[in-house]
């Protein structure tokens, strides 16, 4: 069992952030200032994304590393085959490899902004499982996180086909699945439920995005291919407020968290868009100390 996998496999409730690479030195002490404040509540790891096509990947490696240094806490970074060959990937591995990071999130990527679907670089991979396998062959120290689509992956011709891609990822030597954000809770256990019938048996974690501001969810939503149910839209769209909006996505991810943790999920992955607020009160609306104690 990698030391990943131990953390959802120890009864205790994991959880975990994901950042992105700010754009300005300011943004990037605000960023910091954040994490402070999340990193009071032990979460189990943070991972950091970077731009499409790689573009802010020496950066990723520049927070992951000053997070893991500065807090202690364990780090994953992305890495997508997205404009790399092979020998990019590896010398990307090592390098992180020699800076501390101790998971990598292995992912095909976006196409980058002009482009409409993936296209393989010359030397390169074609699909995240031959990058799964490049890490489990030559750098078995790095636990592996690998994506999954409760609403499927837009570019799936079945939600079968998409599921029995996961299952190549996991046969290739991914540790854990971590989902795409989603916000009815229905597809994801519909999701669980399949990955359980095809043979996937890593731990399956639900990506939970809160909202604060119902422009910004829709143009992410629409970039990745997931569905705001009608109710939220109607809540959120009922005033034209921020702090209605805010209020009310942080209840709706409150909802959706407590329920996922009532049936059985081992852990919550939180994409918390480089701020606090939202992420701290639904961690104190769930009681994640008391639930983490009991677990």
């Amino acid at each position: 069992m990698s030391r990943l996998s131990t953390f959802y496999q120890s009864g205790r409730l994991a959880i975990s952030f994901e950042l992105f690479p700010p754009k300005t030195p300011k943004g990037e002490d605000s960023l910091y200032e954040h994490v402070e404040k999340l990193l009071e509540y032990s979460p189990d790891y943070v991972t950091c994304t970077y731009g499409a096509g790689g573009s802010t990947r020496d950066k990723t490696l520049e927070i992951v590393t000053r997070v893991k240094n500065r807090f202690g806490v364990p780090v994953a970074s992305h890495l997508t085959l997205v404009g790399s060959t092979v020998d990019d990937l590896r010398a990307y591995l090592n390098r992180s490899k020699d800076q501390g990071v101790d998971f990598i999130v292995a992912l095909r990527g976006d196409p980058p902004q002009g482009q409409s679907e993936f296209q393989q670089t010359a030397g390169g991979f074609q699909y995240a499982n031959e990058l799964v396998g490049l890490v489990k062959r030559e750098f078995p120290e790095f636990g592996i996180v690998v994506a999954g689509y409760p609403e499927t992956h837009r570019e799936a011709v079945s939600p079968q086909a998409d599921l029995e891609s996961l299952k190549r990822k996991v046969e290739a030597g991914a540790d854990i699945v971590i989902t795409q954000l989603f916000y009815d809770n229905q597809d994801f256990f519909r999701f669980r439920d399949g990955c359980d019938k095809i043979g996937i048996r890593v731990p399956i974690i639900p990506g939970v995005l809160p909202i604060t501001n119902l422009n910004q969810v829709q143009r992410i939503t629409a970039l990745c291919g997931a569905r705001l149910p009608a109710q939220l839209i109607e809540q959120l769209s009922s005033r034209d407020n921020a702090d209605w909006h805010f209020q009310v996505g942080v209840d709706w991810s409150i909802r959706q968290s407590r329920e996922l943790i009532e049936k059985d999920c081992s852990g919550l992955h939180f994409y918390v868009l480089n701020q606090s607020p939202a992420t701290l009160k639904i961690l104190q609306a769930i009681g994640i100390d008391a639930l983490r104690g009991a677990k």
